[in-house]
């Protein structure tokens, strides 16, 4: 048993006087504590200036520093596929990889490198329980246990009420930080993140992702109703999150649009060059809004009675003045467009004649339909459509035990504001269920655009007792890939025949550490006798596909790019996207082997190191492609 810790008390103390006072620092024993900013205490104690360190605008933590380096530090560890897991394996351009983000991240930068359209991510909310995203710089929740004296060696409590606080945000902070800094660098220039997050974290997550992408892209903080029917929480019922929305680079990043409402368009033109197309006629000319006002927005507008209207303002000239109506398109715009005016006689008109008078006319816009579903209209910085309530019934329909699975429809959503095309790229690096694969295969069969996923998710281990342990997965990652699997056939059944031209599939891939033995030594540490177990360099454990994989890592080729396997004098030979590369791992290599090869001009082409009959043929290969393929890139592992 152990003494109340006095000084996390007085701290504690101060803390009601003066809460600015109070920060985080790292211990001794690399815990997260409570700490006073005495710098701040005296300004606060004192009637003047006090001298201290310079102040500046940042955000920052115990452990940001770590953090940097965790996210710059190389990875020794690879991608293995497992064609047994996956679905198409060959042909699908989609990707399912299960492992640590962290090292995922790092692993994925040059093959991925500006390539990714769209990322979505739903982290671990802050809550106070703990997060299983532990790198090395984090702690676990028993550790802070018992690093703060809060339980016994053997586990029971010492005190009544045990507090995490200790440990919240600097290393939910460090847990974050990495991993957002990794993602940015996948992103395209006109690629966006969307980041969902509840209120525990909002302003901490902002400021991370100011200090990643930059102020300056910024999109916006919209608030989403999670809850309709709520009772939890202290002085209010917890009913929403928040999804924030960042840009590569803000200025080539597409305005996004929302939906139409096609009910709007009731009447259909019937002459000229637009006859057909169905539009609305109900807009108003007017706008009272003084929000964005050009100076040749006031002016008059001729009736078709031959009167003149303007809208209410001082009528002295055309100078815009303080109070003054004005119309939605500046003079030369009208004069360009004012075919599409349409003017209704009304004993209702805000506009006024040249006398200052109640006009007889008010005046509307053509819009038509054709045309706004092109552009779209802005949606709105607020989502009320898509509750929890959704994402957990839709999840039980494919019986597949996951709770807190966001809805489809607001990834959907989320997706479709969006330009995207075929091959545009979604990431979600906290796949959790996969919530994010199902609502890309979905949309896919919706609207023809064949995005593509990347998830990843660690595969963590479901809570003993859980629903999950008694329907048979021992993991998350498990959960996540059976839901696609599911997800995926019944998208194509009620696709019907376009449904079998949708890519459903996704390619299975972990991490592992790397395929290539340690064999980095120095020539006096060699014994004679461990010469001729360092001949082969690869590990006995791994399989040609396995070396594959690894090579397309390392040379930044598309981790989805289809895959065929022929036999060539009786070597498997691997030809990714027909001769993006070609790659043969066996041993017994010959000349005739890599002529045959080499007459199908691969861009690159690549051998085990000891895979060669001879020493002469190794030394013969690159002489052969010089001759046969000169563009082709060789190389041996």
């Amino acid at each position: 048993m152990h003494s109340p810790d006095l000084t996390q008390a007085n701290i504690a103390t101060l803390a009601e006087l003066f809460p600015n006072c109070v920060t985080e620092a790292q211990g001794e024993d690399g815990t997260i504590k409570h700490a006073i900013d005495f710098d701040q205490l005296r300004q606060e104690l004192s009637d003047h200036i006090v001298d201290g360190p310079r102040e500046r605008y940042q955000l920052n933590w115990p452990g940001k520093r770590e953090a940097m380096l965790a996210s710059n530090a190389r990875t020794a560890k690879t991608l293995r596929p497992f064609r047994e897991e996956s679905v198409n394996f060959d042909a699908t351009r989609n990707l399912f990889i299960e492992g640590d983000n962290l090292d995922v991240l790092k692993l994925l930068q040059e093959t991925y490198l500006n390539r990714i359209k769209t990322i979505y991510i739903d982290p671990p909310y802050n809550t106070g329980h703990d997060f299983i995203y532990l790198d090395d710089f984090s702690q676990t929740e028993q550790d802070y246990l018992n690093a703060s004296m809060q339980v016994s060696e053997f586990g029971e409590k010492l005190v009544s009420n045990p507090s995490y606080d200790g440990r919240f945000h600097s290393n939910w902070l460090t847990m974050m930080f990495s991993r957002i800094k990794l993602s940015r660098n996948l992103l395209r220039d006109d690629g966006v993140i969307f980041f969902s997050i509840g209120e525990e974290e909002l302003s901490n997550s902002v400021r991370i992702l100011d200090e990643i992408f930059g102020s300056e892209n910024f999109v916006s903080i919209v608030p989403r109703i999670a809850k309709t029917a709520s009772n939890l929480g202290t002085h209010f019922a917890s009913s929403v999150d928040f999804v924030i929305v960042y840009a590569k680079q803000i200025a080539s990043l597409p305005p996004f649009h929302g939906e139409v409402d096609e009910s709007l368009y009731r009447k259909v033109e019937t002459e000229g060059p637009r006859q057909g197309d169905r539009y609305r006629d109900d807009v108003a000319f007017y706008q009272s809004s003084q929000k964005d006002i050009r100076p040749n927005q006031k002016y008059f507008i001729e009736c078709p009675d031959g009167s003149k209207v303007i809208p209410p303002c001082s009528i002295q000239d055309e100078i815009m003045r303080e109070g003054d109506g004005r119309w939605r398109w500046s003079k030369e715009t009208y004069q360009k467009q004012k075919h599409l005016l349409v003017f209704k006689e009304t004993k209702t008109s805000p506009l006024m004649d040249e006398a200052g008078k109640k006009a007889k006319y008010n005046i509307y816009t053509k819009s038509y339909l054709s045309d706004r579903e092109n552009t779209g209209t802005l949606p709105r910085n607020i989502i009320t459509d898509f509750i929890n309530r959704q994402g957990a019934d839709l999840i039980k329909k494919f019986s597949i035990p996951f709770d807190f699975s966001k809805p489809v429809g607001l990834i959907q959503y989320l997706l479709k504001i969006q330009k995207m095309n075929d091959d545009d790229i979604v990431l979600d690096f906290f796949a959790g269920s996969s919530t994010t694969a199902h609502a890309v295969l979905q949309l896919n069969s919706e609207d023809g655009i064949r995005r593509r996923f990347v998830m990843v998710q660690l595969p963590e281990p479901c809570a003993e007792g859980s629903e999950a342990i008694k329907s048979g997965y021992s993991n998350i990652a498990e959960i996540s890939k059976e839901r696609i699997r599911r997800a995926g056939t019944k998208i194509q059944q009620d696709s019907g025949l376009l449904g079998q031209k949708l890519d459903i599939g996704f390619r299975v891939l972990k991490t592992d550490s790397s395929n290539m033995l340690d064999v980095y030594y120095k020539p006096d540490s060699v014994k004679k006798d461990d010469l001729f177990s360092h001949v082969d360099n690869i590990k006995d454990d791994r399989t040609p596909e396995d070396l594959l994989f690894q090579v397309l890592l390392d040379w930044g080729v598309d981790l989805s790019l289809p895959i065929e396997q022929q036999a060539i004098d009786d070597k498997i030979v691997f030809f990714v996207d027909q001769n993006a590369l070609a790659a043969c791992f066996d041993t017994g290599i010959t000349e005739e082997l890599v002529k045959r090869i080499a007459t199908r001009k691969p861009l690159r082409a690549v051998f085990r190191d000891s895979g060669f009959s001879s020493d002469s043929v190794k030394i013969n290969v690159e002489q052969i492609f010089k001759l046969m393929s000169p563009g082709t890139e060789v190389k041996s592992i």
